[in-house]
């Protein structure tokens, strides 16, 4: 059974700081590409960033110098640190797995205020 748990989240004024965790398990974490997306009202799902097995990154041009995506082989766990956070990362952001099929966590919601 592969579950993706995510944490973190909430409210925050604009300028503030956030970080998401997401744990998995049932998978081989090591080996898995993570990723996390985000959908904000009336748009469609994003590609925020993700980091390979072999720890490449890439990010949205929209967060980059602003959100870093981490792994933790050891705790099975991805993160995203969210940092000046603006009123247009306001979404629900989803925890992403691919090996062979992808896996979504159960989303996380993010409001920042003006």
């Amino acid at each position: 059974q592969v579950q993706l748990v995510q944490s973190g989240g909430g409210l925050v004024q604009a300028g503030g700081s956030l970080r998401l965790s997401c744990a998995a398990s049932g998978i081989s974490f090591s080996f898995a590409s993570m990723g996390w997306y985000r959908q904000a009202p009336g748009k469609p799902r994003e590609l925020v960033a993700f980091i390979t097995a072999g720890g490449r990154t890439n990010y949205a041009d929209s967060v980059k110098g602003r959100f870093t995506i981490s792994r933790d082989n050891a705790k099975n766990t991805v993160y995203l640190q969210m940092n000046s956070l603006k009123p247009e990362d306001t979404a629900v952001y989803y925890c992403n797995c691919n090996i062979t099929s992808n896996y979504w966590g159960q989303g996380t919601q993010v409001t920042v205020s003006s």
